[in-house]
């Protein structure tokens, strides 16, 4: 790698492994968002089942299996309050592979425009897909251009860069920001207005900790685009609300308007003209030819309990949010500053990820120092920020245990790079 600060995530963990294997020193692991707390019972036991009755020996359907795009649909009407019918939700190899496939598809739609416009920071790897598959990408941070502001950037660049579509994560990582319902209100206008499909990355669903977003059929809601444009597409994620991470299934729904939607110009790459036919059994096909059935057997278990309201999976997680509040404290008494530090005004809420600088140091030689006391983060530069002198750190794998070790590490820091 040319240096730590424009290394992918996986490039990190891969040196941070090395560096420990060498050494024997045990890192404090802020660079990747692992879950870390078990996955639920529920879902163990359901996958456990159908693996008992003969499930490994059999293909998966493409879109999923039945009981779990049910599940899916009232998920998504209990807690975003939006009517969506099951056979628009669909299953797949985790959030990463519903994005790449829906980039392969709606970056392909006319043929006389570019493609997608990321609302950054955001998820490197989402920029990754894109430059794998050789497509053009344009970004833009939004930190300076929140409430009002953000419909005359948003048009302005929808217009110039010839945009496709749209994808934004809500909460954002790594920023933790939370877009507010006017901004969702503009985003979703501007779609409908310039014929732009929404990619909605709700990764970390119901994890902004300042509401309760997780009792079904009552409010507050996640907040969603989907209540101001029909142009919409979400990505659900089972890995960090649920801890499902390391079996790859993830949520895939599409608004029955754009699925439906005819666009000639995707007959240059597919069999049809249809959006969602193109998706499912062009894209999502060729990518991988079904998710594994235990996996969606086990998370629609889990949907289920969380449906009826006899699983509440916030009270797991809320553990993220205490981790961030002691950590970030540490960070703060030793000389380290917030890049993000506020959500329009707004104190932040503490959750996955937060954001750090240090005066004096661009963010390659952060990490590199970081990296020197045993820590690890990614620099934010990856994450399409304009602060490059800045990290993301996820508290995910911070356990107590390993507070006292973090705080020592960091006072080791600062006093060698006094400021």
């Amino acid at each position: 790698m040319e240096s730590v600060g424009r290394a992918s995530i996986r490039e990190i963990v891969r040196l941070v492994n090395k560096v420990e294997e060498k050494t024997g020193v045990k890192f404090i692991r802020m660079e990747m968002g692992v879950p870390g707390l078990d996955a639920s019972e529920i879902a163990l036991e359901a996958e456990i089942k159908a693996f008992k009755a003969g499930m490994a020996s059999k293909y998966a359907p493409i879109e999923g299996v039945k009981v779990l795009k049910e599940e899916i649909s009232r998920f998504v009407k209990l807690f975003l309050d939006i009517d969506i019918k099951p056979e628009y939700c669909f299953s797949s190899v985790g959030s990463a592979q519903a994005s790449i496939a829906l980039f392969m598809v709606a970056n392909r739609i006319d043929a006389e425009k570019r493609g997608v416009l990321f609302i950054d920071p955001g998820f490197p790897v989402q920029k990754l897909q894109i430059q794998v598959l050789g497509y053009k990408y344009d970004t833009f941070d939004v930190f300076d251009y929140r409430g009002q502001k953000l419909r005359t950037k948003l048009e302005e660049l929808i217009i110039e860069k010839k945009v496709t579509s749209i994808l934004y994560s809500n909460p954002n990582n790594p920023t933790w920001i939370s877009f507010t319902d006017e901004e969702l209100q503009i985003i979703g206008e501007l779609a409908t207005k310039h014929g732009v499909i929404i990619i909605e990355d709700l990764a970390y669903f119901g994890m902004d900790f300042r509401k309760d977003y997780c009792n079904p059929g009552r409010a507050p809601y996640q907040p969603t685009v989907a209540k101001y444009t029909d142009n919409w597409t979400m990505l659900i994620s089972s890995s960090k609300a649920f801890s499902y991470a390391g079996q790859r299934v993830g949520m895939l729904v599409v608004s029955e308007k754009v699925y439906n939607s005819r666009y000639p110009d995707l007959k240059r790459y597919f069999s049809t003209d249809y959006f969602g036919h193109s998706l499912v059994y062009n894209a999502l096909y060729s990518l991988s030819a079904g998710v594994s059935h235990t996996p969606q057997y086990g998370l629609a278990a889990l949907l289920k309990a969380v449906n009826d309201g006899t699983y509440n999976f916030k009270k797991d997680v809320m553990i993220y949010g205490e981790r961030a509040k002691i950590t970030k404290k540490m960070f703060l008494n030793n000389g380290f500053k917030i890049v993000y530090d506020n959500d329009m005004g707004e104190p932040l809420a503490d959750g996955f990820y937060y954001t750090i600088s240090y005066p004096g140091m661009t963010g390659d030689e952060l990490l590199f120092n970081m990296i020197c006391h045993g820590i690890g983060a990614i620099a934010l530069q990856t994450c399409g920020s304009e602060r490059t002198e800045g990290l993301r750190a996820c508290v995910s794998q911070i356990g107590e245990h390993l507070y006292p070790v973090l705080e020592e590490r960091l006072k080791l820091f600062h006093q060698n790079f006094p400021v």
